[in-house]
């Protein structure tokens, strides 16, 4: 058995060690318990984009609809794998009953709220803690080759506008004329100016780096078996022994569920795998991050790469590469953008992308418990609300006024 721990954090991805890293700031004995190394989960191979943006929720208005015609697609950007699943199945259910104007508003406004937070508090965040990971406010363009949709935007515009987001709405011939990576066949962009990008990977070592350095520990290679609360804390058994704290945060991403049924908590998380390759930067990347509408691909440019990454596959806890949905991501690219007909390909990368059935994370105490609390759900974008959830999750652990409200993202909600 260890020594005491204040706090002890389950899963060393962005979001966990964000956190990690701003409670020991605060004052906190932190130790970090991840089952493999640090980042090696979503935060690794994901797309690196920082995106107020993305405010709206995939449960929306007419997404089910839109679900149903890509269900026998193998390429489409959403699939579901069949099978005996009751708990998808029920999570599908509580998903469909969010697709409504209502919902849809709602998450919104606090998808916005802490997404704004989060980009705001960057530059100084890494600056703070020197972390090198090609960080720039670049903005990112959505490229639409379907004028209706393009147009049809308009109406989620108005409410990002008033939610405070900036963006311009670029007709095709002058998206054409500022971007010669994209083909003829553009019928307009919309550009967040806003909105960044950095090198994931880059940025989680940065953050475990500058965790240890601030006094924190972190045990890699070292499998969550079960957690329980006690009357002075927490009791945590792992594959490399037992552990006790203070409090307990759950910061597991996908595999957050598994470890709260033993805390006999609702974690209602379903794994939403996603793909991406990356290449050696070619002579006609674009000058920005985008993402090709139709086919919901992310191109992630740094300086010295591109990355292509998308798809929504949820097919439980598989992590097997799909070589269908890679070959559509590929293919999507090259219906959008003038790229090399074989690109040198550094790297192909699956992970698991932790999806809550409202599309916002649960950020805050697990109802029912004194000393748990949970930072989990952020599906795409665990990285660009890593930092606001870190303050969050710090102020909140620490009795101080958060810097927004934190009510939307509470735990509570599905207790």
């Amino acid at each position: 058995m260890s020594p005491r721990d204040d706090v002890l954090i389950v899963g060393g991805g962005a979001v966990g060690l964000a956190c990690g890293l701003a409670l020991v700031e605060a004052g906190r004995g932190v130790r970090v318990l991840e089952a493999g190394t640090a980042g090696c989960g979503s935060s690794h191979g994901n797309c690196g984009t920082i995106t107020p943006s993305h405010a709206a929720p995939l449960a929306a208005p007419g997404a089910i609809a839109r679900a149903l015609r890509w269900m026998f697609a193998s390429d489409a950007p959403l699939r579901i794998a069949p099978r005996f699943d009751p708990a998808l199945w029920a999570w599908l259910a509580g998903f469909a009953l969010r697709c409504n104007r209502r919902d849809w508003q709602h998450a919104t406004r606090a998808r916005a709220a802490i997404l704004q937070a989060s980009r705001a508090a960057f530059p100084g965040w890494l600056a703070d803690h020197g972390i090198a990971c090609e960080f720039a406010a670049t903005g990112i363009d959505y490229v639409y080759r379907d004028r209706a949709q393009f147009d049809a935007f308009e109406a989620e515009a108005r409410v990002l506008r008033g939610l405070g987001l900036a963006l311009e709405q670029i007709d095709g011939p002058r998206a054409l004329r500022e971007e010669p990576a994209l083909r003829e066949g553009v019928a307009g962009v919309v550009r967040f100016p806003g909105d960044a990008r950095l090198r994931p990977d880059a940025y989680v070592a940065g953050l475990a780096a500058a965790f240890r350095a601030a006094g924190g520990t972190l045990e890699e290679h070292c499998e969550v078996l079960s957690a329980e609360e006690t009357a002075e804390g927490v009791h945590v058994a792992t594959s490399r022994g037992d552990f006790v704290g203070r409090d307990l945060l759950l910061a597991a991403g996908a595999w957050s569920p598994g470890v709260a049924r033993g805390l006999r908590l609702r974690v209602p998380v379903q794994p939403g795998k996603g793909y991406s390759m990356t290449y050696a930067r070619p002579a006609s990347a674009p000058r920005r991050s985008m993402v090709l509408h139709e086919r919901s691909v992310f191109v992630t440019v740094w300086d010295a790469g591109l990355r292509l990454g998308g798809t929504m596959e949820f097919a439980g806890y598989d992590r097997s590469l799909n070589r269908v949905r890679i070959d559509a991501i590929e293919h999507a690219a090259a219906e959008y953008l003038h790229l090399p007909a074989s690109p040198r390909r550094e790297e192909t990368w699956t992970g698991l992308r932790p999806v809550c059935v409202d599309d916002l994370p649960l950020i805050g105490a697990a109802p029912g418990h004194r000393h748990t609390w949970m930072a989990t759900g952020h599906g795409m974008l665990g990285i660009s609300m890593s930092v606001a959830t870190a303050h969050l999750i710090r102020d909140l652990i620490c009795g101080t006024p958060p810097g927004f409200d934190p009510a939307p993202f509470a735990p509570a909600r599905f207790a």
